[in-house]
């Protein structure tokens, strides 16, 4: 639905970037246990013969969110659900609005009531379940079923979880989607939608409050940037894992792989990963507060020193911790060639788990990516935007090819996209073969708390015992198994031909005008 819906927008002479703002508004709808307007959004967007531009729609803390706050309700930990889990602004709908503003053709730009129109329409009449939301929400039930606005949004009138194919209805986002079709999406932050959000914020104990609200704005960025063989990679800088995403591929160039097939391939992406990990860890959050430029580990030295470190017939050690989230990756390219690479998330599985009853905002949890130990990496601090697992990607390639791709996964979301373009990229492989072939995952990532090595069981069974003998702790899991992210990807070609692909793991699609 949301990939036909900006199908539909390009169809009437939009640009990719608005299509993927209609786009983005109905996948709010129809998957609400991935995303939602009360999360964050990241954005990458491409035109022939300009550089790429980022947009960082992560929200921070609110200024009420210190970490004596916590401290005084007697909390150890930020709580992962419920109002005091609610303590970042949300982005995403900033990220729509600059977005949009970034030189889009005036020939070209529909009017934001059309770019919502379908979202409002989804949200009113009713969407059916899909089978991952009936299920994520059996799971989730007990954590979810108590929370403010969940049970009356989410689950039927016995307070049971709404089976798949029947149909969501949400009045209220409809409500709020069509306001602010009308007055505009700065709305959310500095109109009506935002002070009868700050009420329901403040009614509930939330420490977001209207004036976190008044002084939001998302940043525009310059993206991270890696050259590799034949191609320039980008990636979203910190306080994303993107360096991770590019340190990945950068690392792995330079392993000499002599001939040893499929082992030495995920071998040396696997131990590039754990490279890549460590110095996400210990360094990415938001740039304020970091002590080094994400930018020095791209250099050719840093990247031959850690490759020379990885020995290609014995797995360092592991685990390492990790990190979950849920979210969505969607793509669009337009007939002039704009392309944009996008993510939005509310982290875990509905987030905050928290429905804002006058607007249907379902509210995010990124904030738990906070501590409460001074001395943490990731320590809360009021205005301190929180660590993100969301990372979409883009290359260009010398031949003239550009393509957008990605996935939702956490601690995933780089292996799928080194998986992905190793295997277009490098090994030739047709871009919906590279999504669909089998795939691995080092670490924890949605539904999953084991840090071992996961191999889907499509792997020949040898394969498994290489890496066994090699020193990886090995598990195999399903055929395709939805743990290994949603991932999908569009290459437009020198001639203007679009290539696209999505996963068979996911609920998703590919749809051309």
């Amino acid at each position: 639905m949301a990939a036909e819906a900006g199908r539909d927008v390009l169809r009437e002479n939009g640009t990719a970037t608005e299509a993927m703002v209609a786009a983005a508004a109905v996948i709010a709808v129809v998957y609400p246990h991935m995303n939602a307007i009360g999360g964050d959004g990241f954005w990458l967007i491409s035109r022939p013969g300009e550089a790429p531009i980022g947009i960082d729609a992560c929200g921070p803390a609110a200024a009420l969110a210190t970490r004596d706050l916590y401290y005084e309700h007697g909390l150890a930990t930020i709580p992962t659900r419920g109002p005091m889990a609610a303590l970042t602004v949300p982005g995403t709908i900033g990220g729509w609005e600059a977005a949009l503003s970034q030189g889009v053709l005036a020939e070209g730009r529909l009017p934001l009531s059309r770019l919502l129109e379908p979202a409002i329409t989804l949200a009113r009449e009713g969407v059916p379940v899909t089978a991952g939301q009936a299920l994520v929400t059996r799971q989730k039930l007990d954590e979810l079923c108590d929370l403010p606005g969940f049970s009356t949004t989410f689950l039927d009138a016995s307070n049971r979880p709404l089976e798949c194919g029947v149909r969501l209805r949400q009045p209220a986002l409809a409500d709020t989607l069509e306001h602010l079709g009308r007055s505009g999406l700065d709305d959310f932050y500095r109109g009506d939608i935002a002070r009868s959000m700050a009420a329901d914020l403040g009614a509930l104990d939330s420490p977001l409050r209207l004036n976190d609200l008044l002084e939001y704005r998302p940043l525009r960025v310059e993206p991270l940037s890696l050259r590799l063989s034949g191609t320039r990679l980008y990636n979203m800088p910190p306080p994303t894992q993107g360096l991770a995403s590019l340190l990945i591929l950068g690392i792995h160039q330079r392993v000499p792989v002599p001939n040893m097939g499929p082992f030495g391939h995920i071998h040396a992406l696997v131990e590039s990963t754990k490279k890549a990990f460590r110095v996400r860890d210990r360094h990415v959050a938001d740039p304020r507060w970091m002590t080094v430029n994400p930018r020095d580990f791209l250099c050719d030295e840093w990247l031959e020193t850690a490759a020379s470190e990885i020995d290609m017939t014995r797995a360092a050690p592991w685990p390492y911790p990790g990190a979950a989230g849920d979210t969505v990756w969607m793509g669009a390219v337009d007939s002039q060639g704009q392309a944009v690479s996008f993510i939005q998330s509310i982290y875990w599985e509905y987030g905050a788990g928290v429905v804002l009853p006058a607007t249907g905002v379902l509210m995010q949890n990124r904030g738990i990516s906070f501590g409460l130990d001074a001395r943490n990496l990731q320590a809360l601090e009021p205005g301190r935007r929180p660590f993100h697992t969301l990372n979409p990607a883009m290359a260009r390639f010398d031949d003239g090819r550009d393509m957008v791709y990605g996935t939702m996964g956490g601690e995933g979301q780089p292996q799928t996209q080194a998986a992905i373009f190793t295997r277009y990229a490098n090994d030739m492989m047709p871009l919906q073969k590279a999504i669909s072939a089998p795939r691995w995952l080092l670490g924890r990532t949605w539904g999953d708390s084991s840090t071992n090595l996961k191999l889907e069981s499509r792997f020949p069974s040898s394969l498994s015992e290489q890496l066994h003998e090699a020193g990886h702790a090995v598990e195999m899991v399903g055929d395709f198994d939805s743990m290994m992210g949603h991932a999908g990807a569009i290459v437009r070609h020198p001639d203007g031909l679009l290539e696209g692909a999505s996963d068979p793991r996911s609920d998703g699609a590919v749809a051309a005008s």
